[in-house]
Formats: C-alpha cells, structure tokens, sequence
C-alpha cells in the first residue's frame, strides 16, 4: 500500500516538474493551413472594399440621374433617393467594417 502511494507520488512529482520546465520554453508557429486561411480572408476583404467603391458610385450616379430625370414622378423621386440612401449606407458599413478588421489585426500583432 505505501508503495503505491510513493509511485503514485513519485509520478506526479515528476509530471509537475517535466509540465513547469518544458511549458515556458516551447512555442509553436501558426500552422499551413491557418496562415493560408488568413491571407485567403485578407484578399477577399480587399476584393470586396475594391469592388463596392466602383459600385457604390454608379449606384448614387444611377439614383442621381432617375432623380434628374424623373420629371416630376414622386415615385421616381422617392425610388431614387432610397437608391442613394441605401448605397452610400452600404458603402459605409463596408468602409467602418473594414476599419474594424484592420484594428484588431492591428490589435492582435
């Protein structure tokens, strides 16, 4: 009975001592597949801001011109500035998206 209480004390003596010696001084590297991920999700992000910039314009242009062009028509009027309206909001929320990405990689460097 002592002795397996001494193995038993013995064993955990020394899986403490090998778990406080070697957990400081081992450090490991982002794996492959994670830092292909990251950069994959780094193009897609700037994709989207290069894409929306060019379609938030001709969004407002189009919703500009129904406006010029609606002679009169409060249909017309009201479809255009929700045109305008929801495009620059959506622009936005892009660009404030972004910024939020960019801080906490920032953030996390």
């Amino acid at each position: 009975m002592k002795n397996k209480k001494f193995k038993l004390l013995y064993t955990s003596m020394i899986s403490l001592l090998f778990l406080t010696t070697y957990s400081t001084s081992v450090f490991a590297a982002d794996p492959k597949l994670v830092s292909t991920l990251n950069s994959a999700f780094e193009k897609i992000e700037s994709y989207i801001v290069k894409m929306s910039t060019p379609a938030a314009a001709v969004a407002v242009g189009t919703g500009v011109l129904m406006k010029k062009f609606s002679f009169g028509d409060e249909e017309k009027i009201r479809t255009a500035n929700k045109l305008i309206k929801g495009s620059l909001f959506s622009y936005g929320f892009i660009l404030c998206i972004d910024l939020i990405l960019s801080l906490f990689q920032t953030l996390l460097t």
